[in-house]
């Protein structure tokens, strides 16, 4: 056995710990460039940090998810005001936004030669400049993974600018910053972590230690992810979500994705709906394809008792198997209001294109089995 572990080069969680920002700061660098994704006026818990410390301060406001040439623009701006440490403060779309700048700065030419399937795919040379990420939704894990998930809208794609020299030098978790957020991002965020911590511990790369991060993901987020979605003011099941996001992002880091990412990266790119919500949709239907292609191909394959263990996990059940885990999640979208992926624009006729795209997507090599075209089909048609 053989396996790798990265993450952030520290790690800091828990309610309040967005006060020791300042002085974290400070110790990074000199001139910062704060990626801010939420409303402005929502940014103020971020700004009021660096009240008393003598660093410079730059902003840069971002409203969509991160493109090429968001980041290029990023990019120009930091080296403008020779800024010297990166913050991205809000969903995964800030977070990545910052790691990619942080990578850009100290590497030559544009985000262009880097990139996965549209790029050059070349290596990055140098050691990102100091970067903090803050999250304020508790799904994507962002704020410990090693890539940046960048639009290019000409190719209608979504890929990743990926390497371990970009690791955030610190990612910062305070659950209090989730607490205000309203239902339908709880709902989608929320299901986004889920799938991360499912996928990983089903794919072909798990390994010991991620498999535990994702159990005890799993765990928090079948006992609080329709508590907080129901209550927003729950704070146990607030910090829950979060820790099982931040498990997600490592787990997912260290292992593989499967299927609903494979599709995911796809359908983001060629619409415009909410990475977390498109995971949910995908979520129940990728587990039932799953379980059934390996029952029928693989019998003896270790994925399948996992699915009866996440199952049990899920239902609080310990009879409970594959079938029972796939209900609960199929229960839990319908609760938390998840609608069906044609509200975004899909439709029958763009199934097939999906289908070879999807197929190509690096997360598909994760999934614990190779799921045939008619399978995959199969997937979208339900999901529509």
């Amino acid at each position: 056995m053989r396996f790798e572990f990265s993450t952030s080069q520290k790690v800091i969680f828990g309610p309040g710990t967005l006060d020791e920002l300042g002085s974290i700061a400070s110790n990074l660098g000199k001139r910062a460039l704060l990626i801010i994704g939420v409303p402005e006026d929502y940014a103020f818990p971020l700004l009021s940090k660096f009240t008393n410390t003598n660093l410079s301060l730059t902003t840069f406001l971002i409203t969509c998810e991160p493109t090429i040439d968001l980041v290029q623009s990023a990019v120009n701006l930091a080296r403008q005001e020779n800024c010297d440490l990166l913050v991205g403060y809000g969903g995964g779309s800030a977070m990545d936004t910052a790691k990619a700048v942080s990578a850009m700065l100290t590497n030559t030419g544009n985000v262009l030669d880097y990139l996965e399937v549209v790029g050059s795919g070349q290596s990055l040379s140098n050691i990102a400049v100091p970067c903090i990420t803050i999250p304020t939704t508790a799904g994507t894990g962002a704020e410990v993974t090693r890539n940046a998930v960048l639009g290019v809208p000409e190719s209608k794609v979504k890929v990743s600018l990926r390497s371990h020299l970009m690791l955030p030098r610190l990612a910062l978790v305070d659950p209090e910053l989730t607490y205000n957020l309203p239902p339908d991002i709880t709902a989608s965020t929320g299901l986004d972590a889920l799938t991360q911590v499912i996928e990983p511990y089903v794919s072909q790369k798990s390994n010991p230690l991620t498999d535990a991060l994702c159990i005890e993901g799993i765990s928090r987020s079948s006992r609080s992810l329709r508590k907080v979605y129901q209550d927003g003011n729950d704070k146990n099941a607030r910090l829950d979500m979060c820790l099982a996001s931040l498990f997600g992002g490592m787990a997912l880091a260290n292992s593989a994705l499967g299927a609903v990412h494979g599709f995911a990266s796809v359908l983001g790119g060629m619409f415009n709906g909410p990475h977390g919500a498109i995971c949910a949709r995908l979520l129940p239907l990728v587990m039932d394809v799953n379980t059934r292609a390996l029952t029928q191909r693989q019998a003896n394959h270790p994925a399948l008792s996992r699915y009866d263990e996440i199952a049990k996990i899920l239902t609080g059940k310990q009879n409970a198997v594959s079938s029972d885990g796939v209900k609960w999640v199929i229960e839990t979208c319908s609760l938390l209001n998840i609608p069906p992926l044609s509200s975004y624009g899909i439709r029958a006729d763009y199934l097939p294109e999906i289908v070879e795209k999807s197929s190509k997507a690096s997360s598909m090599k994760g999934n614990p089995v190779t799921l045939s075209r008619d399978e995959l089909l199969e997937i979208l048609e339900r999901a529509i």
